[in-house]
């Protein structure tokens, strides 16, 4: 699960009452929540699993307002609910339980075989439980049911195996003895678990800010969540059996990430230049110290008039300098060479919708040229002749039905046009070296699926259709969706357009839906209808009492007054409105150089 939904999860437990309070980083337990855990483990495991403690939390700033995330009734093992319910209860369950169990009892041992007539040494190490404790419950490496088992073999830490009795000065003899070959690999990158992890060493945020973090440099796009294939590389193993030594080589895959959090190039752009132009703020230390600093303002300790001019005094001049920099190529621009066909520079750089490349620049006489990266491809790492292959598209394929079939590259990925009409490219498939017979059957496939969708259509009312959903048929009506009822669901061909129009007004006539950039017009033709219904009836009927007329024409002149001038106000917030969504719809209009942006 990710973070965000972890939290969500816990939310649901708290509120149905499985778990105390969960945005909180104490460890501290209640004396209610240590005697019920003590008679749990005494009860089903015995007096000598039973240590009560009570732990301290060291972080710095640790919001201890609230007791440790624990269940509420520790003698509850199990809870109905979702399977991710029970999953972070029973994780939550475990570690609260082994928090006060005693230690297991390991013997570790490290064998130590010498060769004969050389200085060098084997080595193997192994340990073996004379106690479990709370590994009975819960280990950090592995969770597995039931009894964590108390044998007498022990078991190898590096290789997994179980290594044999032995006794100090013993004689071995050798069987076989391999030698295989290891390198050195980077580090992995973060999955969301253990960024939280390192922001909880660093001391930087709280679990209150933790999944918010991580759900905004996502929906920023600085990082995606993915996985990265490995790389495949050779590594030589070495064998001694008997008196033959042989050598063979073997292949492995290594740096393969999965459900890791993997910079984006618009990340990397935005980390280099924070991390150049703003140092001080960008430091780990930064954050933990600012909300020390905050502390000590709550505390009374420090003005925090003092604390925000001290900030602005050192920030200014770092916003001042960052701004008036000139560079010679924007910030994230890489110059990759030139075109060989036209002797213009090529670069990558971030545009307003990603990633592009570019041949040319603003200086010459000729406009530029663009093309988005491919999948996978990086300002960091991409070369150029992988740029250049990029502005191979579009490229015409031939002509299908008397129409030019195109393949291109567009914001959203690799296309085929013809007849006006767009087909995505299957994943995998290269645009570079799409066939025209490839082109086509994609097209086929989507006028197949096209026509499976239309299911029926009336003459009567163009407006109306039955259309197959992914959840099955439905009538579509001026924009709008209905559901067919379930009784009706096996006679679509036989429903007529007075069955469906009874349909759609059983359910209430739905509002066409306006075009856009003319919603803001379409309400301020509402606030003037209502406006204008608010003063007619806000206009009092003269009364037979000349007294009680004269006050009452006062009074109802004067509300004229205040109607006519809030009906010229609705008006000219009409006009200005309307020419607002005219200019905006007018400029969200595609220009014929944008078509492949805005398939």
């Amino acid at each position: 699960m990710t973070v965000s939904q972890t939290m969500k999860v816990a939310q649901h437990l708290y509120e149905s009452g499985h778990i105390t309070y969960m945005r909180t980083d104490s460890v501290n337990l209640s004396s209610f929540a240590l005697a019920a855990c003590r008679e749990v483990i005494g009860s089903s495991m015995g007096d000598r699993y039973v240590r009560t403690r009570q732990f301290v939390t060291r972080t710095k700033g640790a919001q201890e307002a609230h007791e440790a995330i624990r269940p509420t009734h520790p003698e509850r093992a199990e809870i109905e609910g979702s399977a991710q319910d029970r999953r972070l209860y029973d994780l939550i369950w475990k570690r609260t339980i082994a928090s006060q169990m005693a230690e297991a009892e390991v013997d570790r041992t490290t064998v130590n075989i010498g060769i004969s007539g050389r200085t060098e040494a084997f080595t193997a190490t192994g340990e073996v439980i004379r106690f479990d404790g709370f590994l009975r419950v819960y280990r950090e490496t592995q969770d597995e049911e039931g009894d964590a088992g108390t044998g007498e073999h022990i078991t190898s830490s590096a290789e997994g195996i179980s290594l044999p009795p032995l006794t100090p000065g013993q004689v071995l003899t050798r069987s076989d003895i391999t030698a295989t070959e290891r390198h050195t690999q980077h580090p992995p990158r973060y999955n969301e678990a253990a960024l939280v992890r390192r922001l909880e060493e660093l001391g930087i945020g709280r679990p209150s800010t933790y999944a918010p973090t991580i759900s905004t440099i996502q929906q920023r796009e600085y990082v995606t969540r993915g996985d990265k294939p490995g790389i495949e590389r050779a590594y030589t193993v070495v064998s001694l059996r008997g008196d033959r030594i042989s050598t063979a080589t073997r292949k492995e895959t290594v740096g393969v990430e999965k459900g890791k959090l993997l910079p984006t190039d618009v990340g990397i752009v935005v980390n280099d230049f924070l991390t150049q132009y703003f140092p001080s703020i960008l430091d780990y230390g930064f954050t933990a110290s600012v909300e020390h600093e905050f502390d000590e303002v709550a505390e009374g300790q420090k003005q925090w008039t003092e604390l925000l001019a001290n900030f602005y005094t050192d920030f200014h001049p770092l916003v001042d300098a960052a701004a008036n920099t000139k560079t010679e190529h924007r910030v994230g621009e890489r110059v990759l060479g030139t075109d060989p066909a036209t002797g213009r520079q090529v670069s990558v750089k971030i545009g307003r919708f990603g990633p592009v490349a570019q041949i040319g620049s603003a200086d010459d006489t000729d406009k530029p040229r663009f093309a988005h990266l491919a999948a996978g491809m990086s300002i960091e790492t991409v070369g150029l002749q992988e740029v250049l292959d990029l502005f191979r598209l579009p490229r015409q394929l031939g002509q299908y039905e008397d129409k030019v079939v195109t393949v291109g590259e567009g914001r959203f990925g690799p296309y085929v046009v013809h007849n006006s009409k767009y087909v995505s490219l299957p994943k995998g498939a290269d645009p570079v070296t799409l066939t025209l017979d490839e082109a086509i059957a994609l097209i086929l496939a989507k006028r197949e699926a096209e026509a499976r969708r239309h299911l029926k259509a009336f003459a009567e009312e163009p407006e109306l259709e039955i259309l197959q959903g992914r959840w099955g048929p439905y009538i579509f009506y001026k924009g709008s969706n209905y559901r067919i009822p379930s009784e009706k669901q096996s006679q679509i061909q036989d429903l007529t357009a007075a069955d469906c129009l009874q349909i759609i007004e059983q359910q209430g006539l739905k509002e066409p839906k306006p075009a856009r950039g003319a919603r803001t017009t379409g309400k301020a033709k509402a606030s003037a209808a209502k406006t204008s219904a608010t003063a007619k009836a806000s206009t009092p009927k003269a009364s037979s009492t000349p007294k009680a007329k004269t006050a009452r024409t006062a009074k109802a002149g004067t509300t004229k007054t205040k109607t006519t001038s809030s009906k010229a106000k609705t008006t000219a917030t009409k006009a200005a409105t309307t020419t607002k969504a005219t200019s905006k719809a007018a400029s969200r209009r595609p220009k014929k150089s944008d078509d492949a942006d805005n398939q």
